[in-house]
């Protein structure tokens, strides 16, 4: 693999890390509500994940779980099955946060989460998502070329794939602590969280319309 070849990637997987997704709004949705903390456990686990599935489908294991059509389905449903959970639980939120009665422009306290439930979510709504396992296995050869290729070659991608989407996470994170005053207002909250749990409902219908 050439350095041309590789900063290829490099901007290719920018885009693709830019893109709106289910981990994008898991990411928002826990920032929003459990502040910088809870936004950077679950920016974590999505990237563990992505470690785990550029891992996999570097060293062929990935091709083995795609070619089982019954071991890829069960993903693909798991995966339509949480977001939809989450997408419900934000909504749920967004509903509740009607309460209150006059006082719609005070802040309202955000909920922390314990750190293993942040990065839990991060970790199951990526590696539930056969999109992400997708992407390794059909994209990563098309910079690897046909000719065969050293392993290393294929986990550096995945892994400079997971790097930028942790840096482009952080970012996330960062901005919306900075603006934390403001999202927790409750008017503002209560957008935000029906905004993340409709787009969560969303992803997932997407998903299993696919699986059809």
């Amino acid at each position: 693999m050439t350095w041309t070849t590789y900063g290829t990637f490099v901007l290719f997987a920018a885009v693709v890390v830019i893109a709106p997704g289910p981990d994008f709004a898991v990411v928002f949705k826990n920032s929003v509500a459990g502040g910088r903390r809870c936004g950077l456990l679950t920016s974590l686990g999505v990237i563990a994940s992505c470690l785990v599935q550029g891992t996999a489908a570097a060293l062929g294991v990935g091709a083995v779980i795609a070619r089982s059509q019954a071991l890829f389905l069960a993903i693909r449903w798991a995966g339509v099955a949480y977001l939809l959970y989450l997408g419900v639980r934000a909504l749920l939120s967004a509903r509740r946060g009607q309460d209150g009665g006059h006082a719609t422009t005070q802040p309202v306290v955000g909920t922390s989460a314990s750190p293993w439930t942040s990065f839990r979510h991060g970790l199951l709504c990526n590696i539930t998502n056969p999109k992400v396992l997708a992407f390794y296995l059909s994209v990563l050869p098309q910079f690897l070329g046909h000719r065969d290729t050293p392993t290393l070659d294929a986990l550096a991608l995945a892994y400079t794939h997971a790097v930028l989407g942790m840096v482009w996470l952080v970012v996330l994170v960062v901005f919306l602590h900075r603006v934390r005053q403001w999202i927790q207002r409750r008017r503002v909250r209560r957008a935000l969280d029906a905004m993340t749990g409709s787009a969560l409902i969303g992803y997932a219908s997407a998903l299993a319309l696919e699986s059809r």
